[in-house]
């Protein structure tokens, strides 16, 4: 089959990079109320989830460090549903993958799947909330606020969604996604946060918020009493940075998915796919045909969520999915629709060859291809030279260098191109 030429283009996206993230993170939480709010020896646990988020050690760390300095004696836990298979070992192996154990953290990581009933909400909801987080003198949350993959609403994900479902554990998780099936995740988020929050545990949190090129870009404390409305406001500010494909694809290529780029594996609203198999629900992004993954990412641990919106995948991909996690995960979140098993072949030729000729084109010199590395990542990626007049008419977009051909190696799989001219290739993924 023969393929149009692939330019390797630049997005440039604002550079909102906090420079010293530690002293950030000091800054904000000297500035604010918490240190005031606990006596001296208080056992403050901090709650920190299983995304992958920039820098998240090191903000972890200085947490740790700021509660130390108030005299208190802090310890981290999981805050997280059906992650890590669901189990307390899996949970905390996630947490050691990011580099938040004991030696690095200065304080114990003390990861349990027991829970303990807070209440029910005005809907009927049971809530529960992390047994050594309800045992100590305070919880604080550590997390990232951004857009959520299955819904869209003014609180998405982000401290309120921790303080819900990471905190109410597997247990938690399970009930409250059987409810989001009707009465929406949105609602159930903030129902059961709130009565989280009438338990009188919470401290508040601490939110992350990453620019488009997936840098810190502000931390922000948010005190127990302002929860709901800064999130609002803080997730109204970070979806004005989301970063996005440039334009509409008729094939989109990427490396990789993986619960560490995000909760759907890819990022719904970044490729316009839904969780439930919808095709372009998100008006507002780029229309995407078809998606090829090539395979997973070694930090999902497993996870192969998401490959269930692909058209096509690649048997390397398969081959690396651990299922009872994924299958927990999936069902625990009540989509099963985003695993189930796309058309697959051994070889990316072969991927690209039987899903080429399905985007309605009878010249497929004229189909229209994208590849990245992964939904997060959106700064480098290769295009088509048929896009070539689209890509010069948007000032956010650089071409670096000559146009190269579609080359696979002995193997019928991609030779890699995501690397700009002068830096050394990688291995092909």
């Amino acid at each position: 089959m023969e393929y149009p030429r692939l330019l390797l283009v630049r997005q440039h996206f604002p550079d909102r990079s906090i420079s010293d993230v530690r002293s950030a993170v000091l800054n904000e939480l000297v500035e604010s109320p918490f240190g005031g709010r606990t006596k001296p020896g208080a056992h403050v646990a901090i709650g920190v989830g299983s995304r992958g988020i920039s820098n998240i050690a090191t903000i972890v760390r200085a947490v740790v460090d700021f509660w130390k300095s108030k005299g208190a004696r802090p310890f981290i836990f999981p805050a997280m549903g059906s992650h890590g298979a669901a189990t307390a070992e899996g949970q905390a192996d996630v947490l050691a993958h990011y580099g938040i154990i004991e030696a690095t953290m200065g304080c114990p990581v003390i990861s349990s799947l027991d829970v303990v009933p807070v209440g029910r909400t005005p809907e009927g909801i049971e809530a529960f909330m992390d047994r050594n987080a309800y045992e100590s003198n305070g919880v604080m949350l550590v997390g990232r606020v951004k857009w959520h993959t299955d819904f869209a609403g003014n609180i998405e994900s982000g401290l309120f969604k921790m303080m819900a479902i990471g905190l109410g554990k597997f247990a938690g998780a399970q009930r409250y996604h059987t409810y989001a099936y009707k009465l929406g995740l949105e609602q159930v988020i903030r129902t059961v946060g709130r009565q989280v929050l009438a338990s009188g545990k919470i401290l508040g949190g601490l939110a992350i918020l990453e620019d488009a090129n997936h840098n810190t870009a502000q931390l922000t404390a948010v005190p127990v009493e302002e929860m709901e409305s800064r999130e609002e406001e803080l997730l109204r500010l970070v979806k004005s940075w989301m970063g996005r494909i440039p334009m509409d694809l008729d094939v989109l290529i990427l490396d990789e998915i993986g619960k560490n780029i995000s909760g759907a594996g890819m990022d719904t609203k970044v490729v316009n796919r839904g969780v439930y198999g919808q095709y372009n629900p998100w008006p507002d992004a780029p229309r995407i045909e078809r998606i090829f993954i090539r395979g997973l990412s070694d930090h999902s641990y497993g996870n192969g969520v998401g490959l269930g919106m692909a058209d096509v995948v690649s048997d390397r991909l398969l081959a690396k999915i651990d299922w009872n996690p994924t299958r927990i995960n999936s069902l625990t979140a009540s989509t099963p629709a985003a695993i189930r098993t796309p058309v697959h072949f051994s070889t990316d030729r072969e991927c690209l060859e039987a899903i080429a000729p399905t985007v309605g084109k009878h010249d497929l010199t004229e189909v229209t291809y994208g590849w990245m590395r992964n939904s997060l990542e959106l700064g480098l990626l290769a295009l088509s030279e048929n896009l070539r007049r689209t890509i010069e008419q948007d000032p956010h977009l650089e071409i670096l260098g000559a146009a190269r051909p579609v080359e696979f190696d002995g193997h019928g799989n991609l030779s890699d191109l995501l690397v700009p001219a002068g830096e050394e290739i990688g291995t092909t993924h």
